[in-house]
């Protein structure tokens, strides 16, 4: 072979090879391009957790199992390029598969608070606490509401003779972390109870008596003055055994101790036939508990009702509550304001 067809055929062999390398960038660019885009065009939501400690070649694979993303080693090598393989924070995310891989890693560098803030309403029963936590993710539907009691009793003695807990989730507004226990998220309530409700009702022996009749005055009268009004009146009736006659407790037996998501908050001439422990009608003195979590307003008024001549009265529809002596004028009232 003379020497110009051995430097052409030199020539032709770095052509090739620079040829096969350059078709091998090309195709690797585009499998690397193609593995950064998002699963589907369908947005899919995926709830996806980052555990502390946690590699991102373990991300990775569960990224990969849930069909987040197209390729394992796409998004390994975008992490290491882009400086992010170190930089994962732990937390509980919201994908989706319209999510490409910059979007996923970007989203998971970028961290996620673990807490929520929940602000528990006066009044508030302890299945629309269970559903509320359960809606910010805090603990799972019917967590709360399937506690069990006896592991809280030696830390609270004031639920030594009680058989809920009902009445007891004081309202507040708390910070609970995600995916919380059961047992930690109750005792945050109990703490607060502890500290807010108790040292009002523990000088008294018939507390319990008092934190159900709060629960009452939450939920059927407003102001402060006009609940003392019907805690005087509610304990003469319990005194000269008259039913305390309470619509409340009535809707509390209607809606199954769930007020939030009850059908109907109106009452019905059938449903003051309810056969419960928690009608007030048909049933003489106080609910085996509380009807909801009081405040610490309607505490004080239990506490502290105020003695008068009155023996009825009624909320009218603008929240005023109208009291009567007689029966004769509270039918008088009732046919004036409805």
């Amino acid at each position: 072979m003379n020497p110009q067809d051995k430097q052409r055929g030199l020539l032709g062999l770095r052509f090739l090879i620079v040829l096969g390398a350059v078709l091998l960038f090309i195709i690797c660019a585009a499998y690397f391009f193609y593995g950064l885009q998002p699963v589907l065009g369908e947005k899919t939501p995926v709830t996806f957790e980052v555990v502390k400690g946690e590699s991102f070649r373990s991300i990775g694979a569960r990224l990969s199992t849930d069909s987040l993303i197209r390729s394992i080693t796409v998004f390994k090598l975008y992490s290491f390029v882009t400086g992010s393989a170190r930089k994962f924070q732990p937390g509980v995310y919201a994908l989706d598969r319209t999510m490409s891989v910059p979007e996923i890693v970007r989203e998971l560098t970028r961290g996620v608070k673990n807490e929520v803030t929940l602000k528990v309403i006066e009044g508030a029963a302890m299945k629309d606490i269970d559903a509320a936590l359960a809606n910010a993710g805090v603990t799972a539907p019917g967590d709360i509401i399937n506690m069990p009691i006896e592991p809280l009793r030696e830390s609270y003695p004031f639920l030594n003779n009680a058989s809920s807990i009902e009445g007891f989730l004081f309202p507040d507004t708390y910070q609970f972390a995600i995916h919380s226990t059961p047992e930690k998220t109750v005792r945050r309530f109990l703490d607060a109870f502890k500290t807010k409700a108790w040292p009002l009702l523990s000088g008294n022996k018939d507390w319990y008596q008092s934190l159900t009749l709060a629960s009452y005055l939450e939920k059927e009268v407003v102001t402060e003055s006009d609940r003392r009004m019907v805690a005087g009146i509610l304990l003469k009736r319990f005194s000269i055994g008259m039913p305390l006659q309470v619509d409340a407790t009535i809707l509390y037996a209607k809606c199954r101790g769930a007020f939030e998501s009850c059908g109907s908050m109106s009452l019905t001439k059938q449903d003051m036939k309810i056969d419960s422990p928690f009608n007030t009608y048909t049933h003489r003195g106080f609910t085996p508990g509380p009807i909801g979590n009081p405040g610490e307003g309607a505490i004080r008024a239990a506490m502290n009702p105020t003695p008068s001549a009155y023996l009825y009265y009624l909320s009218t529809p603008d929240g005023k509550t109208v009291f009567s002596k007689t029966l004769l004028e509270h039918g008088q009232n009732q046919t004036r304001y409805f």
